[in-house]
């Protein structure tokens, strides 16, 4: 990918795309404003690992502590994608300028070459089915557990049928759990179809994920377990990190939930930007 424009500069400015037309009018600076807090609820959004990271560390074995074999692989899962979503911001900016679109591999035009597409669009849906399948675990777990109170009796919700996998395994059915993951899936796919706003829907996950999860919780359970005293230094350092955290999920979910409205404007069922 070129970043650089064909007469040797950068494009883009510092207002970036403020007087920009688009399909849905001519960008104005309230609408910039807009847009760069839903950037920060996408980049939140980034960061949003600390939901699974408790579940990974309980399939690794100790000694040594789950939470030292996980310090290493964290900081350098933090590094990467810091590294990588700043290329891809600063970068994409410098070449496409004000233009620069919320999807870099199509949202401006640019199809060739297609394998270089397919992979990148393979390896989304593979990322995307992993990630999905680990995100909605919690979902599933919480209600076929209350189901299982709910209806103790009912073979439909608590039986499992023992089906053999030939040089495989034996597989454990149950209709209740096959059927409602089914309609789940089915009805989350229909949803998101019908209504294409990835950018700012990301934005508003990672304004409601970043915060409580991210900072909040992590920073509560540092204090608890470390048994740091209120009004110390460090105690007030942490409450300044958790605070501020804090504004900018505010702020990130109202530019998110802002650019649902400017799209709304154009809006077409089942149908995306490019």
């Amino acid at each position: 990918m070129c970043m650089k424009h064909e007469n040797g500069n950068f494009k883009g400015s510092l207002l970036g795309i403020i007087g920009t037309v688009t399909l849905a009018g001519t960008v104005t600076a309230t609408q910039k404003m807009w847009r760069s807090l839903q950037a920060l609820g996408a980049i939140a959004f980034a960061y949003s690992f600390s939901i699974i990271l408790i579940e990974i560390q309980d399939t690794i074995r100790s000694p040594p502590a789950e939470h030292k074999t996980m310090k290493k692989p964290t900081l350098f899962s933090i590094a990467v994608t810091t590294v990588f979503y700043m290329l891809c911001g600063a970068m994409g900016h410098a070449a496409f300028g004000d233009e620069a679109p919320g999807n870099l591999l199509t949202g401006f035009g640019f199809y060739n070459p297609y394998w270089l597409l397919d992979i990148a669009n393979v390896a989304i849906g593979v990322h995307l089915v992993g990630a999905y399948q680990v995100f909605c675990q919690p979902s599933f777990a919480f209600i076929e557990k209350w189901s299982a109170r709910k209806w103790a009796k009912s073979n439909f919700v608590t039986a499992e049928y023992d089906i053999p996998i030939p040089f495989f395994c034996i597989y454990q059915l149950n209709f209740f759990r096959l059927i409602w993951r089914t309609i789940f899936v089915i009805l989350t796919t229909l949803i998101s179809m019908l209504m294409p706003f990835f950018n700012d829907v990301v934005g508003i996950l990672g304004a409601f994920g970043f915060w409580p999860l991210t900072v909040f919780f992590p920073i509560e359970m540092y204090i608890s377990q470390k048994k740091i005293a209120r009004w110390t230094s460090r105690w007030i350092g942490l409450q300044m990190i958790s605070m501020t955290c804090l504004c900018i999920s505010i702020v990130a979910a109202v530019g998110s939930f802002a650019g649902v409205v400017l799209d709304l404007k154009t809006y077409k069922p089942f149908k995306t930007s490019y």
